[in-house]
Formats: C-alpha cells, structure tokens, sequence
C-alpha cells in the first residue's frame, strides 16, 4: 500500500509503533557517543534523529562522529527546503530564469489600439515582484500599445489556485495577519503579500499610510494607528481581512512622532487578483487604457494569442538565495509546484515530484514531503537522510558552490536567532534551521562544518516535541548542537 493511499489509523498506529522503537533506540548510551549534549534532550521525552558525519576525500573514509536514531523519520519544518533547492538546482541549474508575459490574440493598430483582451500569464516566478511588472507594462508601451478595448485578464493556467494545505494559509482566505501564510499561484507578485508604509504624521493625528507598491493603496485601509509625541512607544498590529468580497487592511495602534517610516506586510487572500490591480494601475501610470473588465482565469491564454512583452525573473541562483537565507514559504512552495510537469498543480502533486528528485539520492532511505516550504506537518525525513542529501550536493562540484550560498554562517545569519554558540561554532558551520510550533514545537538544523584540519562534515539535527513536551527554545537546542559540533571541530 502506498504512503498516499494508505488509511489514516493505519498511518498513526504506524508512527506510534515507530516512536515506541525509537525510544528504545534513544536510551543506549551508544547511540549518542559524540552528541552527548544533544542526548540530554531524548531523556526529557522530545523525539530526536540526529548524525553529525565527516565526509570522504580523497583516500580518507566519511566516519560517523556522532548519531541519535539517525534513521528516526521526523518533521523538518523548514530544512524541508534544501531539497527544494537541491532538486531546483538538479532539475534547471543557477542561470534558469522564469518567464512572465503579456499576450493577445491581436495586434496594436496604427494608433495604438489594441481590439482584444491583454492577457498577463504567470510563468511561475517566486520571485516577481512591481519592478518586474513596471519593466513589463514600459515594454508594452514600447511596442506602440496606448489602449485596450477589451479585457485585462490574469491567467493562472500554471497552477492556481493551489489548495490550502495548512490552517494558516486556510485562514488567510479570509484573514491574516502575517505574510508566512501566503497563498499560490503562477501568476503572483511580491511573494503573494501586500505591503502598506507606516509614517508617522502630526502629533495626536492619524500615521501616514502608503502604498510601498503603487501611488495609492490597492484595497481598502482602516487607518487606526495615532501619532504619539517624540521618543514615545511605537507599536501596532494590522490584519488583513475579506469583506464582501473586498480586501481591506485595519491598522491599530501608534507611532512616535520621530520614528523611522515601518513597512508591513500581510498576505493577500487572492494573489492572482492582486496581481491583475497592481499590473492594471502600472498601465494606467504608463499610459495604456484598459476599457474593459480586470478578471482572472486558469484558463490557457487563446491558441491564436501571440506575445507583446515579457520579462525575465532573477536567476535560480538568486531565488535560492533569498528562499533559503530567509526561509520564504511561499517561494519554496511556488519551486516545487514548478518542479510538476503538468498544469494545474496542487501541493500533493509537488510533493510527489520532489520524492522523486529523492529517490535519486544515494543512500537516502524513505522520505515523505507534501509540501516544498515545510509547513506542513506531514512531511517527515531522518537526520540520515537529509546528510545523504547534504553529501550529494558536496559531490555535485557544478551545483555545490550555488547549494552552499543559500546556508547560513551563524556570525553573520540573517536571521538574529542564529547568532549563538562559541566562535568555533559561529565561523567553521553553515546552517539551515526549521521552525514550527503549532501542534508541537520542532526544531531542525542542517548543514556542513569544517573541522580543525579543514575536513568537511555534514550534520542534521531534528527535535520533535509530544504532547507532554510541546515546546522548546532555539536557545536551548542551538546552544547543545555547538557544544557538540565543537569538539567535532577541534578533534579532527
């Protein structure tokens, strides 16, 4: 029976009996020889799949310095992402651009009439953001077009909309109020989020609020946020929310009067249409008048429509970068849904395609990924694997230069909470950690370090929390790993 078709209490009773197992496997003292620290974590119940590995050169063997159930299949969360990269790089290679384009089934006329619909076809950029589009609408304008008598119309045939596989991205449907949880599609811009500018106004007046992506907001703004005196608290919340069918931002609370202006992103319950208003006011500032509807379809632009414009996105290489260094969600999933040949992609179909790039992996060993980001919870690899992982991108020396970027050293991570550990720990490993919370906490790193005599060495590091353990800190796991790792580090 396949992992896909098999019955949901037969999936848990097989994790349970899993977990009875590995808990067995977690009280031998062996199992732990080098990551005696780490080990500390397995007797206060959280479930952990960890191995820390020196790698082969040469005529000197790959040794296991350290394990704990290393073939314990566990949630990655975000580590979930370096297969999305590996695979992207495997399948494309660092130069690959994603195309965008601007299509019709006419041609202008001598004055620049266009007597069609202007169709946008979302090529499945990650990265398309208003300068693309900007870009897209000044060469439009170029080939003589100043007005459409027809249609403005968004085309999402690649895929979209994609289901919601998680509760939050669910909820952004309707609500949000964070831009994680960003919902897909092919045809999405500024990484399917709308960004609102807060400044502060007049003091005891109401903060400025702009649009960071056109002249005036695109969707409503219920601005409730005061301007307080100079050097006072600043602190506001925003949720974006769907109104008879309308997006609107409420905004609630204040700024000091001497605050620098503060950016807020929230995601868009439609980004496909978000995507048809940004690029219908970029024509209007252009020059180019749409005279009919704006609409968006899954349906292919019309066999006989021919390109008027397009662009190109930034390179695999600089997606990856941004995806990995920021650990962006939507990013990673809109890879992965690009990943599926077929249109009309859904996360499962990803997922699939993704376990395929695996299976081609050199001693990985089972794997299960339903989504490119690791926000969903079903996904589940060990620490074994994901360092077979590791290792076959070493191997592959056109890729790994490109695989290694997008980690991060902890000294200089972009993300603060990475900055622990010794200096040994902050200069000689470079990382990618996973993050989720809800319905237990988990905690995953990956990555390669250098050890004292420059070998190279991969490890993974995955902590679940139960039930009876549902929370831990970034602290407490990050400062245990470099206790670990630098003795690795200093004893070959």
């Amino acid at each position: 029976m396949s992992r896909r078709s098999m019955p949901f209490w037969s999936y848990i009773a097989l994790s349970a009996a899993m977990a009875v197992l590995s808990l067995t496997a977690m009280a031998s003292p062996s199992r732990a020889a080098g990551l005696d620290h780490l080990a500390e974590l397995s007797s206060q119940g959280y479930r952990i799949s960890a191995e820390a590995r020196l790698l082969g050169t040469g005529d000197q063997q790959g040794e296991v310095l350290g394990s704990i159930t290393p073939d314990l299949m566990l949630t990655p969360a975000s580590v979930t992402k370096v297969y999305t990269a590996a695979a992207s790089l495997d399948a494309w290679g660092p130069q690959y651009r994603f195309t965008t384009e601007l299509k019709s089934a006419a041609r202008p006329s001598t004055d620049g009439t266009l007597n069609s619909d202007l169709i946008l076809e979302g090529g499945g950029d990650p990265s398309l953001v208003s300068e693309d589009l900007w870009r897209l609408t000044q060469r439009l304008y170029q080939t003589g077009v100043r007005r459409v008598t027809g249609n403005l119309v968004v085309s999402q045939a690649l895929f979209g909309p994609v289901n919601c596989r998680t509760t939050d991205r669910c909820d952004a449907l309707e609500r949000s109020d964070n831009a994680y949880s960003a919902l897909l599609t092919s045809a999405g811009v500024n990484y399917g989020s709308w960004c609102v500018q807060v400044a502060p106004g007049a003091v005891g007046g109401p903060a400025r609020v702009t649009s960071c992506n056109s002249h005036e907001p695109l969707f409503g703004v219920d601005n409730h946020v005061t301007t307080g005196a100079a050097s006072s608290t600043s602190g506001f919340g925003a949720v974006r929310v769907v109104e008879d069918g309308q997006e609107r931002l409420v905004l609630r609370g204040s700024i000091a009067s001497n605050a620098l202006p503060q950016e807020v992103y929230r995601a868009s319950g439609d980004p496909a249409r978000q995507t048809a208003a940004t690029l219908k006011s970029m024509l209007e500032l252009v020059g180019i008048d749409i005279e009919g509807t704006v609409s968006v379809t899954s349906d292919p632009a019309p066999g006989g429509a021919t390109r008027l414009a397009a662009v190109d996105g930034k390179p695999l290489q600089e997606i990856l970068l941004r995806m990995l260094n920021y650990s962006n969600n939507y990013m990673a999933d809109m890879l992965a849904l690009d990943l599926v040949e077929a249109p009309q992609a859904q996360l499962d179909d990803a997922g699939a395609a993704l376990e395929a790039f695996v299976a081609g992996v050199p001693g990985h060993g089972p794997v299960v990924l339903e989504s490119g980001s690791g926000l969903t919870v079903g996904n589940r690899t060990s620490a074994q694997g994901v360092n077979a992982l590791n290792e076959y991108m070493f191997q592959r020396s056109d890729l790994f230069p490109l695989y290694l970027a997008g980690l991060q050293t902890p000294t200089n991570g972009p993300m603060r909470f990475i900055r622990r550990g010794s200096s040994t720990f902050q200069s000689h490993v470079m990382l990618k950690t996973g993050t989720l919370n809800q319905p237990v906490a988990v905690r995953a790193v990956t990555g390669y370090f250098r050890t004292s005599s420059n070998r190279w060495g991969v490890f993974t590091v995955m902590v679940n929390g139960t039930s009876s353990t549902p929370y831990i800190s970034w602290s407490r796991v990050l400062d245990l790993v470099s206790l670990d790792l630098d003795r690795m580090i200093a004893n070959h």
